[in-house]
């Protein structure tokens, strides 16, 4: 038996664009390959004669459901796996996946938690900082000489790998993942002990959790097993403010 993407889980994110336009025609995109919730993360006000002009009026409902978000962090909150874009490529950013090597992943955690593909401006793209609340970097192959790709031609190309995956992948059990709210929680927790016992440099201490994030990503953490890390930390500082006394 074959694996099918449920489309219904996933979510494009788009992280403060600049134009309305590219939203539009990112809602084209996505409606595309069937891909129908779009989030977009901005304190700013966009024109939406602009955004329904690029999407064409197929894909009105998708703009008439578009949620609004000030936060990033609040948008992703409800999400168990986020997917981050980036052209940039570095030991800041981390180990990166291919198209296709993510929409394997989507194909098979979709069907029982939600997936969030996160796409950052079209000037700067997604910073390090948006990049921790990510489980998974994907990087677009591109041409050395001209590497930047416009917004909804990402969305498009990420969207249509997930698409034709679909047909491709065996079978697999994938349980229901913590999600973003339950993971920040959890690295809180940790950072807030590790800064307690002087393991992390006051000065720079996401460095260290930048790597802790890292090791947990690879995990994919059940809401228990996130639960169980929380209530170590828990016991571990009790137990650390009871030895002082």
């Amino acid at each position: 038996m074959r694996l099918a993407a449920t489309l219904d889980h996933i979510a494009v994110v788009l992280n403060r664009p600049k134009y309305a336009g590219n939203i539009g025609s990112a809602a084209r995109c996505a409606k595309n390959m069937g891909i129908e919730r779009l989030i977009v993360v901005s304190d700013r006000d966009y024109r939406q004669e602009e955004i329904r002009q690029m999407s064409t009026h197929l894909a009105a409902d998708v703009v008439d459901s578009i949620v609004y978000c000030r936060d990033l962090g609040e948008a992703l909150s409800g999400f168990q796996h986020v997917i981050g874009t980036t052209a940039r490529l570095g030991l800041a950013r981390g180990p990166v996946v291919s198209p296709r090597e993510m929409a394997e992943q989507v194909v098979e955690v979709s069907r029982d938690n939600d997936v969030a593909l996160l796409f950052g401006p079209e000037d700067t793209g997604l910073t390090n900082e948006d990049l921790r609340y990510c489980q998974t970097v994907v990087s677009i192959p591109t041409s050395e000489r001209f590497r930047s790709l416009n917004l909804s031609h990402a969305v498009m190309i990420l969207c249509y790998e997930i698409s034709v995956a679909q047909t491709g992948i065996p079978e697999r059990f994938t349980p229901k993942m913590a999600s973003s709210r339950e993971l920040e929680g959890m690295y809180g927790h940790i950072g807030a002990l590790l800064q307690e016992i002087g393991f992390l440099n006051p000065e720079n201490p996401e460095y260290w959790m930048m790597h802790i994030r890292r090791l947990f990503s690879r995990i994919r953490l059940s809401a228990k097993e996130v639960r169980i890390v929380r209530g170590i930390c828990r016991q571990l500082s009790w137990y650390l403010h009871h030895k002082k006394e």
